[in-house]
């Protein structure tokens, strides 16, 4: 069930900015329930009589009888009708007969919808991208096979095969079966989004002044990147569950083997002992300006499994100031580091956990990070001080 929150389809002289002829041909296939609510929707060719004021209030207060692919329709279009969703759909339909037949003169929200009644497969596609910007941590899986087999995008079949075995796990695990998998290959890497559903959510609602409830499977999204250089996959899902099916039959069907993704990509933060400051050093990585270290956590273990935490606006500055260094016993289980990006006014935090785990503030800022956590011997195997 799609979530209302229609910022442009909710204000008339947003209503206007889309072609007329468009908006009716949109809403008309559910116009039985626009006039169950006291709108009538006008016939195509007629040049006036829609209410744009009533239309907006309507949009704005849905309730139980609101038809789902409406709500459905609605809240996609309204997603992408931006400034980057237009381009975005732009990008997909560049070269098509839907390009073609679609004037010069179309809005962010005139086009959506146009694209939509043409092939709502792109709208979903365009409207799915946007999360990859709102991934903030990952955890890693790489193979064991030497040489790397080739990787080549999967075809639709191979898609669909994927999304029959993720059906049957989201089935069994009550989340529905309706799965989607989209690849997006950028940047030396293969994106994959997974949309699936969660377990079903109870929400109270006021109907006819009556409080009741409404019970829907609320929308998720997982996402994966492939990096054909190392064989590592990233990922970000909810459960271990999830990155489990995700390990196992993201190997399966894009290389024929489950276990294909078998080791947990390592990450070691014993540079931070080992070089001390110079593990900060960025001067080869285009796209940083500096890496200060914020905050180092210490496992002593014991009886009491004690943690020490240190903490610091730059600890390495601290630590010269006062002539001491960082604990020389204990395990660096986990680290926070504040960089600063090239084009960025504020320097970003990244927090780094011995094992497999990072967390950014935007995963554009991933291959960057990457390629100086790699330079300075934080990953394992990556060429850096900790290769053995």
């Amino acid at each position: 069930m799609a979530t209302f929150n229609l910022r442009r389809f909710s204000k008339p002289e947003m209503l206007r900015r889309i072609d007329r002829k468009h908006l009716i041909a949109f809403l008309e296939p559910h116009a039985a329930y626009f006039s169950a609510r006291g709108v009538e929707l006008p016939p195509v060719q007629q040049e006036d009589g829609l209410d744009y004021n009533a239309l907006s209030h309507l949009l704005l207060t849905p309730d139980g009888s609101t038809p789902d692919d409406l709500a459905e329709a609605l809240f996609y279009v309204n997603e992408v009708s931006t400034p980057e969703g237009f381009d975005s759909i732009q990008d997909e339909i560049a070269g098509t007969d839907i390009d073609v037949e679609i004037g010069e003169n179309a809005a962010p929200a005139d086009l959506a919808i146009q694209v939509w009644m043409a092939d709502r497969e792109i709208i979903e596609k365009v409207h799915a991208e946007q999360f990859f910007m709102n991934v903030r941590s990952f955890e890693y899986f790489k193979t064991k096979k030497n040489p790397l087999p080739d990787f080549v995008l999967p075809s639709e079949e191979t898609l669909a095969a994927l999304e029959a075995d993720l059906d049957e796990w989201f089935s069994k695990k009550r989340r529905g079966k309706y799965s989607k998998v989209f690849v997006y290959p950028k940047e030396g890497h293969t994106w994959f989004l997974v949309r699936h559903g969660k377990p079903y959510a109870r929400e109270a609602v006021i109907e006819a002044g009556e409080s009741t409830s409404q019970y829907f499977r609320p929308e998720k999204f997982d996402v994966l990147a492939y990096n054909p250089v190392i064989g590592e996959i990233r990922m970000n899902a909810e459960t271990k569950g999830e990155k489990e099916l995700y390990r196992k039959k993201f190997g399966f069907h894009l290389f024929g083997d489950e276990e294909f993704f078998n080791e947990r990509s390592r990450f070691d933060l014993e540079p931070l002992r080992q070089i001390g400051e110079d593990a900060l050093l960025c001067d080869d990585v285009d796209g940083i300006e500096y890496v200060r270290l914020k905050e180092v956590q210490v496992f002593w273990g014991g009886a009491h499994k004690d943690v020490e935490i240190r903490r610091s606006e730059d600890i390495f500055a601290s630590l010269r100031d006062r002539g001491a260094s960082l604990p020389g016993g204990g395990k660096i289980i986990k680290a926070s580091f504040q960089i600063k990006f090239e084009g960025s006014k504020t320097p970003r935090s990244v927090i780094l956990s011995s094992g497999n785990r990072a967390q950014f503030k935007r995963d554009g800022d991933a291959e960057i990070i990457e390629r100086w956590l790699g330079l300075r011997g934080f990953i394992v195997g990556a060429g850096g001080v900790s290769d053995e």
